[in-house]
């Protein structure tokens, strides 16, 4: 579905800042909004000019998913140009690949099949493929549900703190309880058997992985966005170091801080692994720095761009914009693997928070003074506060929310 005049109209799944973030990078670029539909609306994506937002009730499952995906196909399907669907959200990326015989008529689904996808969204599978293709893990223990109903008592081999997160992150977003994380990081024996009770009775079906606790601050972890050519065929890598997390519960993982950072045994590993596998399409991958036997661990890959994947697009790689000229322009086949963030003279630091709020919390380290000295130099920026797009609703906005950042540093932060 490549044409030869350049015109395509993207069209987004989700409201969140990876909605914004990537919308953002195609209206720099080509000047129009880009059109986005979800479940609700979240902050990032209200009281702008980049993204055209509508909102369907019951948007994030099957069947209004599918049904409402019908509908919006017919207002696509005399459109000759190419119209590029981009899930940005875990579910909507595994409903467009479980649909994509349905929907590849008229949209361009730049995904991979619904059986792989289903093994890569599965932590379980993923790291049985890890163990394929030599790409390290932390020490690792499934717990299904069976086990719990068993009432065996849950062996735990791996001393505390340790690790524990839901094998299925997709099933994870529907369960609710008090104290519910992204994931846990269980401190001794009564936590964890609370967790794991309140989990399970509470609706969640599949497994849990038990990890060893890989020992360091937020600075230790590392970030990984990369793009696949429809040829299966990696052409971008780009590693984020970062050095700050949110430390409220619903959002523990969210990174709020991200320099550049180059380092080729990691893009070669993931290049090796993804093109065995004919991948094709946006992945990020999120991996923390062993300091026991200084090697880098996986901890999952995400089957699109991260929330905080904008620090792409502001270090110049416009990572929007590789969809587009891979299924529009059909510019990719020739070109080479880009590595990115080879010259530290270019690098940009990445905020989701104010610049007070990551002096005062990131941990004293080289690459934080590194980071501070782009901000001295004005070499920094964030996804939401885009030069475009300002009006007075969006800036009281935007001051609300690092204002809530503040306060929810103040009340969670715990130094590592």
């Amino acid at each position: 579905m490549t044409n030869q005049n350049g015109d395509f109209t993207p069209v987004l799944l989700g409201s969140d800042f990876n909605v914004y973030g990537m919308a953002r990078c195609l209206y720099q670029i080509y000047g129009k909004p880009v059109k986005a539909f979800a479940q609700v609306g979240l902050a990032p994506t209200r009281y702008t000019k980049v993204v055209d937002l509508e909102l369907i009730p019951g948007f994030s499952e099957d069947p209004t998913w599918i049904n409402s995906m019908k509908r919006i196909k017919q207002r696509y399907a005399d459109h000759t140009e190419p119209v590029i669907l981009i899930g940005c959200g875990d579910g909507y990326a595994e409903l467009i690949s479980k649909h994509k015989a349905e929907l590849e008529d008229v949209f361009v689904c730049p995904y991979i099949d619904y059986d792989l996808i289903k093994k890569l969204n599965d932590k379980e599978n993923f790291y049985k493929m890890c163990d394929k293709y030599d790409l390290p893990y932390p020490k690792t223990k499934i717990i299904s549900k069976q086990l719990y109903e068993s009432g065996d008592t849950i062996e735990q081999p791996f001393g505390y703190p340790v690790a524990l997160k839901p094998a299925n992150s997709v099933e994870w977003l529907d369960i609710h309880f008090e104290g519910r994380k992204k994931a846990f990081i269980i401190q001794d024996e009564a936590e964890f058997k609370d967790v794991i009770a309140k989990s399970y009775d509470n609706g969640y079906t599949s497994d849990f992985i038990l990890q060893d606790f890989i020992p360091g601050d937020d600075s230790n972890m590392r970030t990984l966005n990369v793009y696949v050519d429809k040829n299966h065929k990696v052409k971008l890598m780009c590693l984020g170091h970062p050095l700050l997390e949110d430390p409220s519960p619903s959002a523990i993982g969210n990174y709020v801080a991200i320099i550049p950072e180059f380092n080729q045994d990691i893009y070669d590993r993931v290049q090796t692994f993804l093109e065995e596998i004919n991948f094709t399409g946006y992945a990020n991958f999120d991996i923390k720095f062993d300091t026991r036997d200084n090697s880098y661990k996986l901890f999952e890959i995400n089957l699109r761009t991260g929330r905080s994947s904008f620090f792409v697009t502001l270090n110049g790689y416009k990572l929007a914009d590789w969809v587009v000229q891979d299924y529009v322009f059909d510019s990719l086949k020739t070109k080479p693997t880009l590595y990115a963030n080879q010259d530290k003279n270019k690098y940009f630091l990445w905020l989701g928070v104010s610049t007070k709020i990551f002096k005062t919390y990131a941990k004293e380290n080289a690459a934080k003074d590194d980071a501070i000295q782009l901000i001295k130099e004005g070499r920094y920026g964030d996804t939401f506060w885009y030069a475009q797009d300002k009006n007075v609703k969006r800036y009281a906005l935007y001051k609300w929310m690092f204002h809530n950042y503040a306060k929810n540093f103040k009340r969670y932060f715990v130094a590592k």
